[in-house]
């Protein structure tokens, strides 16, 4: 056994044409806070859908502590937590009614999913409001609901698409304190994320996917060396020197208007 919380082998997936995802091999190892970044149209999504087993890859495997996503779903689910970009959560339920549904849904005892709940909402801030509709709540409560319907059964690996997009600086602190403390804890998190700032900040390690395929990995320090940089260089141009920005990215002369 290896101590790999996530491993791709050749990973694909095609649509029509189209190859999304070309060939892909990744390894993120236990206890890992793992960053995956990318352009829009990169392949992000397509990943992460094909790892927490929502879209079926055209060829390659996926495995999550070592069980196959698609040979062995349920065993693999099990292990997971799922906070995904496009939130669908059951509107007509109370923030503690959805919550404890997840709980019960993962296995975990009918007495603990009840503590576990009231312990999220207090932790989240949610418990003045944990008995309102969820189609009331806020974008920010929404994501905090969510949150604690993938963390309540304790997960092994903890998969976030954009987890902190649309949310208040308040909630985002609450968030990051939720994550941080599930890490002390031996949770492996997979965070893609458009806020560079905040990966490099939180992050032990980074990939970097373009077009479908990977083009960059490691820590911030070796990011640095394989680009052959300084050690002030920030993420934000690594990041661009990565997927083949152009270096030309200023707005100044191009908008007749504004000249």
């Amino acid at each position: 056994m290896n101590s790999w919380a996530i491993e791709t082998r050749g990973l694909t997936r095609q649509f029509d044409k189209k190859i999304a995802v070309d060939n892909l091999d990744l390894t993120v190892n236990s206890g890992e806070f793992f960053g995956f970044l990318g352009p829009n149209g990169a392949g992000k999504s397509t990943t992460i859908n094909m790892l927490v087993g929502l879209l079926r890859p055209t060829k390659g495997t996926a495995l999550i502590d070592g069980i196959d996503m698609w040979e062995e779903p349920l065993a693999a689910k099990a292990r997971i937590g799922v906070l995904p970009e496009g939130m669908q959560l059951y509107q007509r339920l109370t923030a503690r009614e959805y919550i404890r549904f997840a709980g019960t849904m993962y296995g975990v005892p009918k007495a603990e999913v009840a503590q576990r709940t009231e312990e999220l909402l207090d932790l989240l801030t949610l418990t003045d409001d944990a008995d309102k509709l969820i189609i009331d709540y806020s974008h920010g409560m929404r994501k905090k609901t969510a949150l604690a319907a993938a963390v309540i059964h304790a997960p092994r690996v903890l998969f976030l698409d954009e987890p902190f997009e649309g949310i208040d600086a308040i909630s985002g602190r609450i968030i990051r304190d939720v994550l941080g403390r599930l890490r002390e804890h031996g949770t492996t998190i997979f965070f893609s994320s458009h806020i560079l700032e905040v990966v490099e900040r939180l992050c032990t390690r980074v990939a970097v996917i373009a077009n479908g395929r990977l083009v960059a990995q490691g820590s911030m320090e070796e990011l640095r060396y394989q680009a052959e940089t300084g050690e002030e260089t920030t993420l934000e141009e690594l990041f661009l020197r990565a997927v083949g920005a152009s270096s030309d990215l200023e707005a100044e002369g191009r908008l007749s208007w504004l000249r």
